[in-house]
């Protein structure tokens, strides 16, 4: 009889519950489809903590930690996560969890992170080199603090074990639920399809979740204190979507040469001032599409995008789903017909 795969989730104080509890829940889930099958569990899970006893969460509640994670052989364990968190920050100062890391990674199959865990993997080193993403609210931070991991914002994790563009060894997730989306690539490749598929269907979501993280964040206007010289002009552009954005006009607004705002768009922003204002309008149209019944014509003309196929465009383009399908996938309802 094949041993089951022991899944070791690392809590930390003030971890986000859903980053523990969504990956377990799929390689539970997965248990039962294999037992309805007359087939033995393909997993064990366990909750590994710098001791025994309860951790407190973020959500107020506590999980119970069955190991203490220093006494744990890295090498019993096929598969090891790391969540995110409140509590992340403290734990890139935990000398003992880095250095179990550290040691992990050569002797476990598969080493990953959900959420703003990736900055405790980068913080281990574990990331250098590889692609890698995590929570939205996060990229900036990994960027930043690690310049060598190669931060792909819009994924909703890195898992590849083909090897084309992630990695099949040490791999990250975005944001809280794309946990579960791991969690169901790892059981797809574990299992098969079928079992994956199941799964997916018993937890009522997507096998493989359309568009990236792009589509569930704000595009809002940066502090301040990260564009200085442009704050005055990005609390301006939200309320001009539906008028003139040119470069030019632009410009004018900010007082200065337009060949000038571009250069301090992409030192300050990363972007140039056209795809800036584009992705500004994405914003708004996903707004008015997820909060109210309004045709994607209408949005296109409120937005600035002027036809509905731009807006379509601009769609596949920053969120990969269509204007349509966003609606119907978010919104309260599907939008109204055109015209």
């Amino acid at each position: 009889m094949q041993t089951p795969r022991a899944i070791a989730c690392t809590i930390y104080p003030d971890v986000q519950v859903l980053d523990v509890t969504g990956p377990l829940q799929v390689f539970a889930s997965a248990n039962v489809e294999l037992q309805r099958q007359g087939r033995p569990a393909g997993y064990s899970l366990h909750l590994l903590a710098d001791a025994v006893g309860p951790v407190a969460c973020s959500a107020g509640f506590s999980l119970l930690a069955e190991a203490a994670r220093e006494d744990q052989d890295p090498a019993r364990f096929d598969t090891v996560l790391v969540p995110g968190g409140w509590g992340a920050e403290a734990q890139l100062r935990n000398a003992p969890l880095l250095a179990w890391l550290q040691r992990a990674e050569p002797r476990v199959r598969r080493l990953g992170s959900v959420c703003s865990g990736a900055l405790i993997l980068a913080q281990a080193g574990l990331l250098d080199g590889r692609l890698a993403t995590t929570h939205w609210d996060s990229v900036e931070a990994l960027r930043t603090r690690h310049p060598a991991v190669e931060v792909a914002a819009d994924r909703l994790h890195t898992y590849d074990p083909s090897g084309r563009e992630g990695d099949g060894h040490v791999f990250t997730s975005a944001g809280v639920t794309t946990g579960i989306d791991l969690a169901l690539a790892l059981v797809e490749h574990d299992l098969g399809r079928s079992i994956a598929l199941a799964v997916a269907r018993r937890l009522v979501m997507f096998l493989r979740r359309p568009g990236g993280q792009a589509q569930f964040s704000r595009f809002l206007a940066p502090e301040a204190t990260h564009a200085p010289r442009l704050s005055s002009l990005l609390e301006w552009i939200p309320g001009q979507l539906a008028g003139d954005l040119s470069l030019e006009v632009l410009a004018e607004r900010a007082c200065m040469p337009p060949r000038t705002l571009s250069r301090v768009f992409r030192r300050e922003l990363g972007m140039t001032p056209g795809h800036y204002v584009e992705r500004v309008r994405v914003e708004a149209a996903s707004a008015l599409l997820a909060h109210a019944q309004t045709s994607v014509s209408t949005v296109a003309r409120l937005c600035g995008f002027g036809h509905p196929e731009t807006l379509r465009r601009s769609f596949h383009k920053h969120l990969a789903v269509s204007p349509q399908a966003f609606a119907e996938r978010f919104g309260a309802g599907a939008p109204r017909a055109e015209g």
